[in-house]
């Protein structure tokens, strides 16, 4: 099943009351991936007080994984607004902090809701998306002749090869597409390979 995510990173600027909000969207399909967008927002700006972020990881009809923060704003104020607005958006894998830089004029909870909420909106409209293929893994035992063949098969259902293990038997792991997962099967069973699924 595929579904789309970001296709590169954007970084766009909403301003109210002298406040600056910046906002970065992109890619991240784990916490790691994630904190590590995180951390470069941080240190390309470094001297501002706040950088408030949510993520959604998987599907956005199902997501395997979503979190929000508020960083030192009072609570339900930024982290949420951001992570209500990637909710209500067919974008899976995704991490959108909003920097912000206080202008001096206090906006009030409300207020703060509402520019971390138009922040986050403005940064997703500016993004583009490409379709996520979602890989399902199959842990595949063949003998050594019938690697190329099996190499090939993965190919051919625009899959990929993950480990490979060679010992009396040469032992592999076959990443593809969720929608080429039975007909790969099919072909391998013709041949009686074991299969044993695994969990991504």
């Amino acid at each position: 099943m595929t579904y789309p995510v970001p296709a590169k990173q954007v970084e766009t600027l909403y301003e109210i009351k002298k406040s600056k909000f910046i906002a970065c969207a992109g890619f991240a399909n784990s916490r790691e991936s994630a904190m590590a967008l995180l951390d470069s927002v941080k240190q390309q700006y470094p001297d501002a007080r706040h950088h408030c972020w949510a993520y959604v990881f998987g599907n956005p009809s199902s997501p395997t994984s979503a979190a929000m923060a508020d960083d030192g704003e009072p609570s339900g104020t930024a982290g949420k607004p951001i992570l209500n607005v990637l909710q209500h958006k067919d974008i899976g894998d995704i991490m959108v902090i909003v920097t912000r830089y206080f202008g001096g004029i206090k906006l009030g909870a409300g207020g703060l809701v509402r520019a971390y909420s138009a922040a986050a909106q403005q940064a997703i409209d500016a993004l583009e998306v490409r379709q996520e293929v979602r890989l399902e893994t199959l842990n595949v035992d063949i003998d050594f002749k019938h690697e190329q063949f099996v190499r090939h098969l993965a190919e051919q259902a625009q899959g990929q090869i993950g480990s490979c293990d060679y010992t009396s038997s040469v032992l592999m792991a076959v990443k593809l597409p969720e929608n080429a997962v039975d007909n790969f099967k099919q072909q391998l069973a013709a041949i009686a390979f074991s299969i044993n699924e695994c969990e991504i």
